[in-house]
């Protein structure tokens, strides 16, 4: 199959297209620097110019290709949110997203299908009960950066597109990522819970990213909203037992809530609030988990 992918040189896009052209699919990516891209790509994968703004030169790439991968957009976690950097973070998922939508406009033979990166923040904090596809739209910075990015990724249905948003957990793999960060503490024997450690850290393997865009492709009745998380739902606290259990370390210590807002400002909402997301969609559609359970996860991908 063809993939144009979009982000395909961070954490995620990396593993994705690495895994896609080595399984003989043919891949593309898009990318606003293709000469640093190169290196992180395999050799069978060609990286295309873009601005990631606009409907330019590549838009050709997307004519008659099976499926459209979107990840693209600034880290939420890279900087304190100043008000440059929020406006960084809507902008970089909002733009490319609404240049994707108008390069579908313009090919005569539409792709499949565009899978366009959503997140559980999606749902804003949830305390208790299960949260489904179903579940409204929660309060809070990065639950209006959800609801604003499938609103435009949604507009590829109007050329005929099926759209699929995976509301994504954490990912969790080897090369990075938000798992990467968390060992830290522990390596140095510091390792524990943030804030209260009862919030809900809904997690998937990089794997069933993978694997789930691939059975999607195929899978007709999925469509919309995904919710793209492992089926075992844990608390920090369990997660970071888990962690600490793998890696051989204790998992003693706490960030007290209080102190992480002093650090982190308002990105503090991240780790301290979660939800009890259920992967309810794809279970109903007949997916098969390759990482259900945290420990063989974490076993995985903590070499």
């Amino acid at each position: 199959m063809k993939f144009v992918v979009a982000g395909g040189t961070g954490f995620l896009g990396v593993f994705l297209v690495n895994r896609l052209a080595a399984d003989g699919h043919t891949v593309i990516v898009l990318s606003r620097n293709p000469s640093r891209a190169r290196p992180l790509l395999h050799h069978d994968i060609v990286a295309v110019e873009w601005d990631a703004r606009t409907a330019g030169e590549w838009t050709p790439v997307i004519d008659g290709t099976d499926a459209i991968v979107n990840l693209t957009g600034e880290s939420m976690a890279g900087r304190r949110w100043t008000s440059r950097e929020k406006a960084l973070i809507v902008s970089s998922r909002i733009d490319s997203t609404r240049a994707i939508v108008e390069g579908i406009a313009r090919v005569a033979h539409k792709p499949l299908v565009l899978f366009n990166a959503s997140a559980v923040g999606y749902y804003g904090s949830v305390e208790e009960g299960d949260v489904t596809e179903e579940s409204p739209a929660g309060h809070g910075f990065v639950a209006d950066v959800c609801v604003a990015w499938e609103e435009s990724a949604m507009r590829a249905i109007e050329h005929g597109v099926r759209v699929v948003l995976p509301r994504m957990g954490v990912v969790l793999g080897g090369n990075g990522g938000a798992i990467e960060r968390m060992m830290i503490p522990f390596r140095l024997f510091v390792g524990g819970v943030i804030g209260s450690g009862r919030q809900w850290f809904p997690w998937v393997h990089h794997h069933d990213v993978v694997a789930v865009f691939l059975f999607a492709l195929s899978n007709r009745e999925l469509s919309g909203p995904v919710n793209l998380v492992a089926p075992e739902q844990v608390r920090m606290r369990e997660f970071c037992s888990a962690l600490g259990k793998v890696m051989h370390r204790p998992s003693w210590t706490r960030a007290p809530g209080f102190l992480v807002r002093l650090g982190l400002g308002e990105m503090a909402d991240m780790l301290l609030t979660g939800q009890r997301v259920a992967p309810t969609a794809l279970q109903r559609a007949g997916y098969r988990f390759r990482f259900p359970d945290l420990l063989t996860a974490l076993t995985d991908v903590v070499k």
